[in-house]
């Protein structure tokens, strides 16, 4: 991938670069921000919630699209709603599509940089371009252009002026496991270089591989903070539950709980489900087992560590 120039130097080293206040939003009747608060630095921050959470309205809030109903907003110490300059330093990502179908995808990154004044807009959407892994030659317009590769559109036409935060909403839906990957890496590049790179999903698998610090929002409101591990470890007073794919499921149960491995066990056809408080001692005993009861395993996958299953717990608890 392409160098992007470093950003300035953020408002006071080592300072907030995004400060949410007490922010609410609500339309009619329908409160889809309420009372959020957090400061977010540079790096890789990750806005954890299932979908109608409230993470896009909180980023058009943060970007300056819409007014808070309460509350307050700074980016770079600035409203960006207010400031001109400093909605210039943002790059946004939306969730929706928003492509013009008939443009290339240099013909639309190009006209991205010309929007936000950048002097030789062809030569930064170029670059834009192979920072992410797309043919600034490629004629076609991007009407033709699969999900991940309009998506990098996208991204591209954010990074285009160089910004010094990036709002970037699902950015990596549509991307096949190789785009997701670079994409990331990406991500940690800009975030390294000084650059505020705020990332929402609904995938935890995705957040765990970013490695980055987490908000998670939830029915409006923020749920939790911390790291993936850090939010896994929320749920530790109850066990983790597992399906075991295995051609002699009532053997391979038994077994389970005849070690102590195993606290719970549902038995189905083909399969188990398995609740264990030691994930690792069921980890390091399946194999085994399943050799000296000659079954055969067919997969081994967690149930409760999806977004939705974490979420539901927080919610319980709260």
């Amino acid at each position: 991938m392409s160098a992007i120039p470093p950003p300035p130097a953020p408002p006071t080293n080592g300072s907030a670069m995004v400060e949410v206040n007490g922010v609410s939003k609500v339309f009619g009747d329908v409160v889809a921000v309420s009372d959020v608060s957090f400061s977010v630095r540079a790096g890789v921050t990750a806005l954890l919630g299932p979908n109608g959470a409230g993470k896009s309205t909180l980023f058009r809030v943060m970007c300056g699209l819409t007014p808070p109903t309460k509350g307050t907003v700074r980016v770079l110490g600035a409203d960006a709603r207010r400031d001109r300059n400093v909605r210039g330093r943002i790059g946004l990502v939306p969730q929706q599509d928003g492509l013009f179908d008939r443009l290339s995808a240099l013909q639309f990154v190009s006209f991205a940089a010309a929007t936000e004044a950048v002097p030789d807009p062809e030569p930064a959407a170029r670059r834009a371009l192979g920072l992410v892994d797309l043919d600034a030659d490629d004629s076609r317009p991007v009407s033709g252009f699969s999900k991940g590769m309009r998506q990098r559109v996208k991204l591209a036409a954010a990074l285009v002026h160089d910004p010094e935060v990036l709002i970037l909403d699902e950015p990596l839906t549509g991307l096949d496991p190789v785009q997701r990957r670079r994409m990331i890496e990406l991500f940690h590049g800009l975030g390294d270089e000084g650059r505020c790179v705020l990332v929402s999903s609904h995938v935890l698998e995705e957040v765990a591989r970013l490695g980055s610090r987490i908000l998670m929002i939830a029915q409006g409101r923020l749920a939790a903070t911390g790291d993936y591990r850090e939010l896994r470890e929320l749920m530790d007073d109850r066990p983790h539950r597992i399906r075991i794919g295995v051609d002699r499921p009532r053997q391979f149960a038994a077994a389970l709980v005849e070690s102590g491995t195993a606290v719970g066990v549902s038995v189905g056809a083909g399969s188990i489900v398995v609740d264990t408080r030691d994930v690792d001692r069921l980890g390091r005993e399946v194999a085994p087992l399943a050799q000296r009861l000659e079954a055969r395993l067919s997969r081994v996958s967690p149930l409760d560590e999806d977004l939705e299953s974490v979420f539901r717990y927080l919610l319980e608890k709260r």
